[in-house]
């Protein structure tokens, strides 16, 4: 293959083999709270159908990290999107979160939510065009105050979007 063209980028399952890369690839990234490598593998080995890898090249390049809410399951609470630094501005997060929503282990979810703190522009942006893609509303409310967390940390936002129609 000609070095000026690159490969397509792959998205599928985590496994738990996953986890350690994950892991690396969330430090890499910035920007986002690192979670322990145990919480890497759990989330790879407890919940793959909802969460999502993109590999370019034999490389991972993103992550996508989330669950159905236990008292919601119609609701998938993405928890964070992990994108390397030179795969950025690709269209790599709203394409993993297309990919876990359109799966068909998926098809009653019918909101999608997440906690994004004022400054993460990207994520917000990402959430406010996904709600116009899917053509449904993008609540934004108070979630988490700055208050409530043991260290310095913005204040969090709900987004909600929903309710979604997937074609499967």
């Amino acid at each position: 293959m000609n070095g000026s063209h690159a490969s397509k980028v792959i998205y599928r399952k985590p496994t738990i083999e996953d986890g350690q890369g994950i892991w690396k690839l969330v430090k890499r990234a910035g920007g986002l709270d690192v979670n322990s490598a145990y919480c890497y593998l759990m989330l790879c080995d407890m919940f793959s159908e909802t969460c999502c890898i993109a590999e370019q090249d034999g490389r991972m390049c993103g992550f996508l990290s989330a669950f159905r809410k236990p008292e919601q399951p119609d609701t998938l609470f993405v928890w964070q999107i992990a994108v390397d630094p030179v795969r950025r501005g690709n269209g790599i997060g709203s394409l993993l979160l297309k990919e876990v929503i359109s799966r068909n282990s998926n098809d009653t979810i019918h909101y999608i939510e997440a906690t994004i703190s004022p400054g993460n522009m990207a994520s917000r942006s990402l959430f406010v065009s996904m709600a116009r893609e899917l053509e449904s509303e993008c609540k934004i409310s108070e979630r988490y105050e700055a208050s409530m967390f043991p260290e310095a940390h913005e204040t969090e936002l709900m987004f909600r979007i929903g309710p979604i129609a997937m074609d499967n």
